[in-house]
């Protein structure tokens, strides 16, 4: 589980404040970032609620699960007779967040705990670490407007992400682990790890760990991956779901002292842009999802260089037809 998108913050977060300042960035990166169709329409239903007229608009951040998720949604909703639109690989969550609080998309895939230490402000929800709690203290500081829907038992965490061959000679399988040594490796990672409390400032606050220097690379993909295999970064940051950890047998070392909170999959969207019956589609696909089935599925992308569209619409047709058809 920057699982980009993934509440200002401690955690998986930046910065503190989205502010006017980055609704603007939200409102230009949209103009020229768009990763998906652009075609506009109406949000919401018509007068007599008729699902079938209704138009909603999926964005994601900028890392092959975003994508992948958004997708799922987009094709459940619209085999739901919905007419979507996507807006995907916008940027960080400090870009797509204040986009959905604009108006500028109504739906996107985030993280649990993530999304809750990016808008906790004054930590008021510093304790709050398994799935329960992370998803009550997120509802509580959910902007007016906004709404989580049903958070999925598939996670994906931050993870620091070493070689075998690091691991085994600095005896490396916990973040406590690399405190002695943390003055000898260089971490990299995307540029918000600087300043997310999940990275860099956690990091030194719960572990002590002071890298020797940091390179700002990307979320986990090519570049950091590169960085790590060729021995330009000690230290990966990455996401625990990634199928390159597993396929170039690296070592995700162990959050030993509970730094990030719960990061599970939830949708997160505009109310006014919902009805129930898309309440209850996006439901079930939270429902559905494994955290095994990111796995494969960020491996697909990843390492087998499959498209994130057929992937999600492989998974929708192998989850969520054959649920549709029990459920008939």
């Amino acid at each position: 589980m920057t699982k980009s998108i993934r509440v200002m913050n401690r955690n998986m977060s930046m910065g503190r404040g989205w502010k006017l300042g980055l609704g603007a960035l939200a409102l230009a990166a949209l103009s020229g970032c768009s990763g998906g169709d652009d075609d506009s329409a109406d949000k919401g239903t018509t007068q007599n609620g008729d699902k079938a007229q209704a138009s909603l608009t999926i964005g994601s951040t900028n890392f092959p699960e975003q994508l992948i998720l958004a997708n799922i949604y987009a094709d459940v909703l619209r085999s739901d007779g919905v007419n979507v639109s996507t807006r995907l690989n916008l940027g960080s969550r400090e870009v797509v967040f204040p986009a959905l609080t604009n108006g500028e998309i109504d739906l996107l895939p985030e993280y649990s705990g993530a999304l809750m230490t990016y808008l906790d402000q004054d930590e008021a929800h510093v304790d709050a670490r398994n799935n329960e709690d992370v998803m009550t203290a997120l509802r509580s500081v959910l902007p007016d407007g906004i709404e989580a829907l049903g958070a999925s038992p598939a996670e994906d965490r931050d993870a620091l992400v070493v070689t075998s061959e690091t691991a085994e000679k600095y005896g490396l399988e916990t973040f406590s682990d690399l405190a002695p040594v943390s003055g000898e490796l260089t971490l990299g990672g995307p540029p918000e790890t600087r300043t997310r409390d999940v990275g860099i400032p956690g990091l030194k606050r719960v572990y002590n760990i002071e890298f020797d220097g940091f390179r700002s690379l990307d979320a986990g993909g090519p570049l950091t991956r590169g960085a790590l295999s060729n021995g330009d970064i000690d230290v990966a940051r990455m996401f625990s779901s990634q199928g390159a950890i597993a396929e170039n047998n690296w070592v995700a070392l162990k959050d030993d002292k509970d730094l990030e909170p719960a990061q599970n999959i939830v949708p997160i969207a505009r109310t006014e842009a919902l009805n129930d019956e898309m309440r209850d589609s996006l439901n079930r696909v939270s429902k559905t999802l494994t955290t095994e089935d990111l796995q494969d599925m960020n491996h697909r992308v990843e390492i087998d260089k499959a498209d994130p569209a057929q992937v999600a619409s492989q998974w929708v047709e192998e989850h969520m037809d054959s649920d549709q058809k029990t459920a008939n």
